[in-house]
């Protein structure tokens, strides 16, 4: 591995890291940024809900598997 993450605060929600060869820090991320970052599934949902047009897509898919429906095919229109 080439990148090695270190907390710059006591809470750890702060990280830098720095190039192994110069020791300059390269990145800077909070625990979030990490955490999407570094999990494929969990950084493609943020972008698919992210955009301004997916924010009533974002609540059918949250209401249909609140009601057991996985097909997402709950009517909600916004108002």
């Amino acid at each position: 591995m080439r990148t090695t993450w270190h907390a710059t605060s006591a809470a750890e929600e702060a990280f830098e890291c720095p190039d192994r060869a110069t020791g300059k820090v390269r990145w800077k991320g909070g625990r979030v940024d990490l955490v999407f970052g570094s999990n494929s599934q969990l950084r493609a949902l943020a972008e698919a809900y992210a955009s301004e047009h997916a924010k009533w897509k974002f609540v059918r898919d949250f209401v249909a598997r609140g009601q057991g429906d996985e097909s997402g095919s709950v009517d909600i229109a916004p108002s």
